[in-house]
């Protein structure tokens, strides 16, 4: 069994990945679907499971009233404008496909980075976690912030390829090529938990 490693699922909530979301049939939806990012990823999880490793999800997401939403983000005051990230709301539930198991830890971010004034260090600190295994949406955004933060705080990080997606390919493919300077980029079909 594995003790020293984690997978992190980045961010994949119905208001990003859901078909019937608001990203459904725009933004992300036709990517995704193209990359088949929620299958592969539902095959990550089940390989991690049988190994042994200890799942969190990260959900970004703010109070109804948006008290955590930073004034200055544009990023995130379009998602207040849109209505987009209310915790306790379907919008920010796990995508179905995916959905989490009872010991999985559900860490709520309030910014891009899963690191920045979350539970996330602590969760990693009290299980010896070395190792983190990512993916989710964005590439550019979530994805490429857990591995840098995470590499700078000394985990090993391994990177999902074909279970994240961004907004385009060529964002996507461009972020990979700049993550492989220091994570190991591998897929849901060649990824070894142990």
């Amino acid at each position: 069994m594995t003790t020293a490693a984690m997978y992190l699922v980045l961010d994949m909530i119905n208001d990003l990945v859901h078909e019937d979301g608001p990203n459904g049939k725009k933004g992300y939806g036709p990517i995704l679907a193209k990359r088949n990012t929620i299958a592969n990823t539902a095959e990550a999880l089940r390989k991690a499971r049988a190994a042994g490793l200890k799942i969190g999800y990260v959900r970004v997401g703010f109070s109804s009233d948006y008290r955590e939403c930073p004034p200055t983000s544009p990023i995130f005051q379009g998602a207040k404008k849109a209505g987009l990230f209310k915790l306790g709301a379907w919008g920010t539930e796990v995508h179905p496909a995916l959905k989490p198991e009872p010991q999985d830890y559900d860490i709520v971010k309030h910014r891009v980075s899963p690191f920045y004034a979350t539970s996330l260090e602590a969760i990693l600190g009290a299980n010896g976690i070395r190792r983190i295994y990512i993916s989710g949406v964005s590439t550019s955004g979530a994805v490429l912030s857990a591995a840098k933060e995470g590499h700078d705080r000394d985990y090993e990080i391994v990177v999902l390829e074909d279970c994240c997606c961004a907004l385009t390919e060529e964002q996507h493919q461009a972020v990979i090529e700049q993550m492989q300077r220091i994570a190991v980029i591998t897929t849901s079909r060649d990824v070894r938990f142990d």
